[in-house]
């Protein structure tokens, strides 16, 4: 019987590792720089960190069966394609400024329609980058930590599915506020 426990036991999958982002990368919050993350997959003493690729698509094998962390590197993704297409209209603009500017032949013009089209549109991707870059890290380190905790989950057993999905506040028929809880099936 010990012979079977052992055999069952050594055919079952190798259990997934922990995701450890870089020291730097993981105290990177709201606003912070738009580089890339670093992240390892051994324990610390011998951590060799790996890059995790502009939109996260080297991460993305790791964390290939929890939905809920590869929605969250979804989201990243979809915040480095605003990131990357508000710099293009920033250059773009500029650009354009800078041709109105310097074509034709004699006096410089610096505020023609065309100009101030170019730096009404330059103003706004600027305003923009501060809404699109707020978040961005999040979602990232959000992606690692539902790994993570989807890993822990699996280790505590079913204390993860008896924790309601929702909080909120109802109103009773008395008009007085009741506490809403909600549980979804995982």
């Amino acid at each position: 019987m010990l012979l079977a426990f052992g055999a069952a036991h050594s055919q079952q999958a190798p259990a997934k590792p922990l995701i450890q982002l870089s020291p730097e990368d993981e105290d990177r919050r709201e606003s912070g720089p738009q580089k890339n993350f670093y992240f390892t997959t051994r324990p610390a003493p011998n951590a060799k960190y790996e890059n995790a690729g502009f939109f996260g698509q080297r991460l993305r094998p790791y964390l290939a069966g929890n939905t809920e962390a590869i929605a969250s590197l979804n989201r990243y993704r979809r915040q480095k394609w605003l990131f990357l297409t508000e710099r293009v209209l920033f250059v773009s603009t500029v650009g354009v400024y800078s041709q109105q500017v310097l074509a034709g032949s004699g006096e410089q013009q610096y505020f023609n329609n065309t100009q101030k089209i170019a730096i009404g549109v330059a103003a706004f991707s600027l305003l923009s980058n501060a809404f699109i870059s707020r978040h961005t890290n999040d979602h990232f380190q959000r992606a690692v930590g539902e790994y993570n905790a989807g890993l822990s989950s699996a280790h505590v057993g079913g204390l993860r599915r008896l924790a309601p999905s929702a909080i909120g506040l109802t109103a009773a028929a008395g008009g007085q506020p009741l506490l809403a809880l909600r549980w979804s099936l995982r």
